[in-house]
């Protein structure tokens, strides 16, 4: 008989709202795995004594959220390529004796649209420049999308960009190119668009009646319309998208996908995705 459970958590403030160790837990039943994910509170100031905990526990890998992904980067050994382009981490994996940080953000929205499309050749609308919208641009630049415009209103919109077309470009696997737009108004997504993504908070709960600011008559049939926001999952964009005969991409994909892949990082399974949506559904219901 074994009485020791294995250890995986996450590391966050706020922490109370994050539904993951629901999400997680579910897959570690479904597969019979006697595994538990600590939903951990930690302020910033406490996020190296946090860490050297999990290491010292034998923990199998842990997640960061906020205020947590640049700042425990310095906790680690290495960083997998795209979280070492983004210099942000959600993940960490102990390898070959090493803690090495990836990020699963974005991975989880790209396996999320690849159930719909294959990005490479692509051209992408997104709108926001904060950590979401870091983490989905680099990752579908690697994926060979073709084309990007990042719709912001700040500085931060400019340098994402800039990123984008300097380091990210050198290692995309096309001829990837970004340009950055100042969001003014209702922008008007140009027709020859293949993918517009919402990668902005606008629309999460408890502010569900959001909208972002964009003109939906410039959406057409042939677009995909995504959405980051897990909590609704139709959310307005994703409502008015298919009233226009959009295909859409809920927030829930992003999640459970990068939870799929955390865990398969951690333990060397793919979790059943289903039984991870199934959850969160379950949860957002009410």
């Amino acid at each position: 008989m074994n009485f020791l459970s294995q250890l995986t958590g996450s590391f966050s403030m706020p922490a109370a709202e994050n539904p993951t160790v629901a999400m997680v837990e579910a897959a570690y039943r479904h597969h019979g795995l006697d595994w538990r994910y600590l939903n951990c509170e930690v302020p910033p100031e406490s996020l190296a004594a946090a860490v050297a905990g999990a290491k010292a526990m034998g923990w199998a890998g842990f997640n960061c959220s906020l205020p947590h992904k640049v700042a425990v980067i310095d906790q680690l050994d290495e960083l997998g390529q795209s979280a070492r382009l983004m210099g942000a981490v959600n993940c960490a994996v102990p390898r070959g004796g090493q803690w090495i940080g990836e990020n699963t953000d974005g991975k989880g929205f790209l396996s999320s649209l690849q159930e719909l499309v294959d990005p490479a050749g692509m051209r992408v609308a997104l709108f926001g420049a904060g950590g979401a919208a870091r983490a989905i641009s680099v990752e579908l630049a690697l994926a060979g999308a073709e084309r990007m415009t990042i719709i912001n209103r700040g500085q931060r919109g400019r340098e994402l960009t800039d990123l984008l077309n300097g380091d990210v470009k050198q290692q995309s696997s096309g001829d990837f190119s970004a340009e950055f737009v100042t969001w003014s108004g209702d922008y008007r997504v140009s027709p020859d668009t293949d993918i517009v993504i919402n990668a902005t908070s606008i629309g999460l709960s408890p502010n569900i009646e959001d909208r972002l600011a964009l003109d939906i008559d410039s959406l057409t049939e042939s677009m995909i319309v995504a959405d980051v926001i897990p909590n609704p999952p139709q959310t307005n964009l994703i409502r008015d998208a298919a009233s226009r005969g959009c295909r859409v991409l809920d927030g829930l994909g992003m999640l459970v996908n990068q939870g799929v892949t955390g865990i398969e990082y951690w333990s060397g399974i793919r979790p059943e995705a289903t039984v991870m949506r199934a959850k969160l559904e379950e949860i957002f219901a009410g």
